[in-house]
């Protein structure tokens, strides 16, 4: 495709998919608010935002706290599992999210108020996710690299230049090798700090040769820089400019763009190649040929197979071929408003990508191993079985491990159905997994949930899970084992163990375990029951899959095995209603719960304090608060979830607790907190929430305490 049509096409697209100006999820001022006036060094809240220009760059303004209050809200806080790990020795696939120009609702590190913002979950698919966006320096908001991390995906940034801008940008930074250096080590300075593992460096514009050996030290050092700063960290090239300078995509690796292939960790192909282009590419690449990831543009535009509901065309080619894959706005199915709705679109399009591309990685991988199965959205709030807000809201840094969930919307009427539940009331976070249709009586209906690789050691694992069923449904789980000679065991875990055992496919499990109530955290959870139960491991094995395992109780007239031989066919085969929910899986070496430090533990503190008059009977307060422990330990939390008590002198009068939002750092930015005037004493709650999905006692938590002034 000629320069000027390519581009004319991708900007149009762009233009196309941004969302009107009226738009009630994200109005013009949500979208630039880093565009002057923007004031970073003024306390307000928390945003994510782009380097737009060299000279911001060159300054390191944005790691300076003193210039940029945003900074530390924008800093990850989840590594990865295996930090330094280098790529898997397969094909891989990158995502590169281009969605909507970037930085929409995810641009807020503490989250928002839209249930339905854009996210991906199918993280079990991915190797690498790449934040992009056209502005200069495009860091990853947090919430994307806390997520993709928690699920061993690597981040990366984007550094583009384009149009004739981004040639001048070009031969600034290009003049002399010092400052081609110089900006290289600006670069791996802001992946380091905010905690995300590299770039993609796309030098969309044409140049005068003079200008290449600087562009290729740029990359050179930029890569070494990297990989000294954050061990394992990629730096990916886009296929663009030529080493002879040329604006002119290859649509291949070949003698044109290898020299900066050879300097770096991959290619990322333009995706307007055709059928023998990714077999050439291998070719060139040799033994780096998972190095290089063939672009698939999900919207269509002259990408081979014809990307939307036929991506899978191009990755069954690029399967055949052993080649990795770079799939290019996934986001499509969000902005064209795919049918009947994202949810199930997004699920009905990624299975289209497992079923070409194979499941290549898995989790959990490690203990403590936790998962309530929450997508980072929601209409309400749960918290060990109680809901602590009724609000819509939406924070990718909240994922939990994503349950592996096969794809069932084709099937007409499937007598069984596994769904994220957002409806019903979750035990955690904003949703489930329910299981609900019809069984028949003497059925088990399993699915598996997570296909892990966690290496056991003698001894014994203790799992508790949550469930929430109608009488008649019954819910367990079992776990998947394959030993050092390649044979597989199962062994299924409920409380009535007879209850699956009487069935016809009780055969499946090679043993059983017996799980017991246990007293719930919060005794106003009327809706959950908590189990737990501990399994002997052995070294010999590896856990390989976690499954939700569905059964009917008996009832009726068939009430106990002898019963069940005398039933008529037609009662066997009768369907009966099922409805159960799963809340929560949590598996440890250890029986107990983690062990929190004491309030006296810690130093809270309250800045920016702000207070403005919202009527004759109420304030508004705005202030930054922070915590760190007094010692030199370091801590290690999942997250904090933030409540605050408006305290008033009636010490007979209830006292009224909200939930105010969650914290993946150590600090936590409110903004115009209503406080009524009779309220003598604010208590903001620090809860800490361990890996294991364990939470602080609130009475146990960290405090301030703030007096409203007169």
């Amino acid at each position: 495709m000629p320069f000027s049509l390519r581009r004319l096409l991708r900007l149009l697209r762009d233009i196309m998919t941004l969302p009107a100006a009226d738009d009630a999820a994200v109005s013009e001022g949500e979208r630039r608010q880093w565009e002057p006036p923007f004031d970073a060094s003024r306390p307000a809240p928390p945003i994510s935002y782009p380097i737009t220009d060299l000279a911001a760059l060159a300054s390191r303004s944005y790691l300076s706290e003193d210039s940029n209050f945003h900074l530390p809200f924008n800093r990850a806080s989840m590594p990865l599992p295996s930090p330094g790990a280098p790529l898997p020795p397969r094909r891989r696939l990158l995502v590169c999210h281009d969605f909507q120009g970037g930085y929409r609702e995810d641009a807020a590190p503490q989250g928002g108020a839209n249930p339905d913002a854009y996210a991906l979950w199918h993280w079990h698919l991915v190797d690498v996710f790449v934040y992009f966006s056209h502005y200069l320096v495009t860091l990853p908001p947090p919430c994307w690299t806390n997520a993709a991390h928690l699920h061993g995906v690597k981040v990366l940034g984007t550094f583009i230049t384009e149009w004739d801008k981004g040639a001048e940008i070009c031969r600034e930074m290009f003049a002399t090798q010092d400052s081609a250096q110089m900006y290289a080590e600006r670069l791996a300075e802001l992946a380091a700090a905010l905690g995300f593992d590299g770039w993609l460096i796309n030098i969309e514009v044409k140049l005068d040769i003079q200008f290449i050996d600087n562009l290729k030290e740029f990359v050179n050092h930029l890569t070494k820089r990297m990989h000294a700063a954050v061990p394992g960290s990629l730096v990916i090239w886009y296929d663009a400019i030529t080493v002879g300078g040329d604006l002119d995509w290859q649509d291949k690796l070949n003698e044109h763009n290898k020299p900066f292939f050879d300097l770096c960790d991959g290619l990322f192909v333009n995706y307007t190649w055709k059928e023998k282009y990714p077999r050439d590419s291998a070719a060139t690449a040799g033994d780096r040929k998972y190095d290089v990831y063939m672009g698939i543009d999900v919207f269509g535009r002259n990408t081979f197979g014809g990307g939307q509901w036929k991506t899978n065309v191009a990755l069954d080619l690029l399967k055949k071929d052993d080649v990795s894959t770079a799939i290019f706005a996934p986001g499509w199915i969000y902005e064209t408003k795919q049918q009947p709705d994202f949810q199930s679109a997004q699920n009905r399009w990624w299975a289209l990508v497992e079923k070409s591309w194979d499941v290549l990685r898995g989790y959990p991988k490690r203990l403590p191993f936790y998962s309530d199965f929450d997508q980072g959205h929601g209409y309400q709030v749960s918290s060990e079985g109680l809901q602590v807000s009724g609000d819509p809201w939406n924070n990718i840094s909240c994922q939990s491990f994503q349950p592996m969930l096969k794809y069932t919307g084709d099937e007409v009427q499937p007598p069984v159905r596994t769904s994220i539940n957002f409806k019903d009331e979750p035990y955690s976070g904003g949703n489930c997994v329910t299981v609900q249709g019809s069984l028949r009586q003497n059925a088990i209906f399993s699915e598996q949930l997570f296909n892990g690789g966690l290496s056991m050691e003698d001894g014994y694992v203790h799992l508790f899970y949550s469930v929430n069923a109608e009488a008649n449904s019954d819910l367990g789980l079992s776990l998947d084992f394959l030993s050092r000679n390649k044979e597989n065991t199962s062994i299924l875990i409920a409380e009535d163990i007879a209850i699956f055992s009487r069935k016809k496919q009780h055969h499946l499990y090679s043993s059983y375990v017996q799980s017991d109530k246990v007293e719930p955290h919060a005794p106003d959870n009327q809706n959950w029951v908590i189990y737990r139960a501990t399994v002997q491991s052995s070294a010999s094995y590896t856990l390989i899959g976690i499954n939700i395992v569905c059964t009917l109780k008996t009832s009726g007239k068939i009430n106990s095995e002898a019963d069940e031989d005398e039933s008529s066919e037609e009662d066997a085969n009768r369907l009966w209603p099922y409805h159960a929910s799963l809340g929560h899986i949590s598996i440890r070496n250890m029986d107990e719960n983690t062990q929190f430090p004491s309030a006296e533990s810690w130093v809270t503190e309250g800045k920016y304090i702000s207070w403005s008059n919202n009527s004759n009977t109420s304030k508004l307060l705005s202030l930054k608060i922070s915590w760190k422990l007094n010692t030199s330990h370091q801590a290690s939390f999942m997250k904090y979830n933030i409540y605050v008590e408006k305290l008033i002198g009636d010490s007979n009068a209830k006292v009224s607790r909200s939930f105010l939002g969650v914290a993946t750092v150590e600090a936590f930015y409110m903004s115009d907190l209503q406080v009524p005037d009779e309220v003598t004493s604010l208590k903001f709650i620090i809860q800490a929430c361990g890996r294991d999905g364990s939470r602080q006692g609130l009475e146990e938590c960290p405090k301030l305490f703030l007096v409203p002034v007169e």
